[in-house]
């Protein structure tokens, strides 16, 4: 059945549920026809249900997807009823005042009215909210504000019209985009676009860590995986000094390198990993087991804001935030977290120090990547406060590093925003799992990583 059959008759079939059930009233007010009545109305109510649970064929990717399809589908069948209702709602309030419908078997007509007018609330109701869970339970791109603002408007007239047509716009455009990413991947599965000579080593920034069910680089992984690549991560400490996480990061590949046979890796670092990857690769005999080294928005001359902050917070009050933080983290498996060591390595006046004394490894391909944003409310919280302090320190910027001091290298790539929204710190590495227009964060990674295959890296 196609779409617009579906919709058709999904209109039929909630019409039906309205009306017949007066019928019904109507037979047994007048005691005549009740097995007929029943016969009747208990189909169309089995029908009528059944396109609130399974409305849709399986057609999706994923489990989730096919789940908000089918809500997209019940929230647009919804307007569409709601919509037809009021007109003969209207038609049939003004046939019976008039007296043109009859009251058989004495049915009183506020009785009539009112149990018409409960029907297809009822009817209404169990359409509306069959789609607006589901798609509650399984959008990504709603995100929290708009399931916040959708609940508020909810309670505003026309307003909440309005945001039920942009929530099903939204569900729609993510059912689209996640179902057009999963045929392509399945179009060139074969060709194992990402599968790279040596394995892609994925090093996180400051203040978080490579968590089993909490990605740090949000969908990449999977989509990188999916077309062929070997993935592995970091997995050094959330906060510690530049030279401090270089040691663990060395360590680590060596680790691959052991356990997998594999003679390089290829490292792609965001922000904070990149300054830890350069540092990691001074260790002796680390270089060795690295071909190239990709870092994305990295700090490579330092955050003046940074330094801004590190020397005006009181030094009572760094010393409190630092023995919060390592504590919570110790808690969350660091060994040796150090709060302060981390922020002040990444101010100017270190990372240009560091750049004096940490020349680039001979035969290590460096590479840099940056993106930046137009406004402030291009980042989500805190990057969009950020920014324009960012901005007058440091000048263009992604919501915390400056596009100068992101650039390393022999070859450097700077996202442009496309239209209004820019790109963030988070965007680069999905952080908010948001899809957004004219940058589709996964398949970024996917080139970039088939470029390092082309190249026999």
């Amino acid at each position: 059945m196609t779409y617009l059959r579906r919709i058709i008759a999904g209109l039929l079939m909630a019409a039906a549920i309205q009306y017949i059930p007066l019928f019904t009233l109507a037979c047994f007010a007048s005691r005549s026809d009740r097995p007929l009545t029943f016969s009747c109305w208990l189909p169309l109510l089995a029908v009528f249900l059944f396109l609130n649970v399974r409305p849709l064929p399986k057609t999706a990717p994923t489990g989730r997807i096919q789940q908000l399809a089918e809500a997209v589908e019940l929230l647009q069948l919804f307007a569409a009823e709601f919509l037809v209702s009021l007109i003969i709602q209207i038609l049939f309030l003004w046939a019976v005042v008039f007296r043109i419908i009859p009251t058989p078997g004495g049915v009183g007509r506020p009785l009539l009215l009112s149990a018409d007018l409960t029907l297809v609330i009822l009817s209404l109701c169990a359409l509306f909210w069959s789609g607006m869970l589901r798609v509650y339970l399984t959008s990504v791109q709603l995100g929290i504000k708009h399931r916040l603002l959708a609940a508020l408007c909810g309670w505003i007239p026309l307003v909440n019209v309005w945001y039920l047509m942009k929530i099903i716009r939204i569900a729609k455009d993510e059912v689209e985009f996640e179902t057009q990413k999963w045929e392509l991947d399945l179009v060139r599965a074969e060709s194992e676009v990402c599968k790279t000579k040596y394995p892609l080593l994925m090093v996180h920034g400051v203040f978080f860590r490579d968590f089993r069910y909490l990605n740090y680089w949000g969908r990449i992984p999977k989509e990188l995986i999916r077309n062929g690549a070997v993935v592995c991560y970091g997995q050094q400490q959330s906060a510690a000094s530049v030279e401090d996480s270089g040691k663990e990061l060395a360590a680590r590949i060596r680790q691959i390198a052991e356990e997998t046979g594999c003679e390089k890796v290829n490292i792609i670092a965001h922000s904070k990993g990149g300054l830890d990857s350069r540092a990691a690769l001074a260790q002796d005999g680390c270089a060795r087991y690295v071909a190239t080294l990709t870092t994305i928005n990295t700090p490579h001359r330092g955050c003046i804001f940074a330094e801004y902050l590190y020397d005006k917070i009181p030094h009572s009050a760094r010393l409190k935030l630092a023995a919060a933080y390592n504590a919570a983290m110790k808690k969350a498996g660091d060994p040796n977290p150090d709060f302060l060591a981390a922020v002040y390595d990444l101010t100017e006046r270190a990372c240009l120090a560091r750049n004096q004394v940490l020349p680039n490894a001979p035969g290590v391909v460096y590479e840099s990547v940056m993106s930046y944003c137009r406004k402030a409310q291009h980042g989500r919280f805190p990057l969009n406060m950020i920014h324009p302090i960012v901005k007058h320190f440091d000048g263009l910027n992604d919501g915390l590093v400056s596009v100068e001091s992101a650039k390393w290298g022999s070859n450097f790539t700077l996202l442009e925003p496309v239209g209004k929204r820019g790109i963030s710190h988070g965007d680069v590495v999905d952080l908010n799992r948001e899809n957004i227009r004219g940058f589709d964060v996964r398949e970024f990674y996917v080139k970039l990583a088939a470029d390092l295959k082309r190249r026999g890296y």
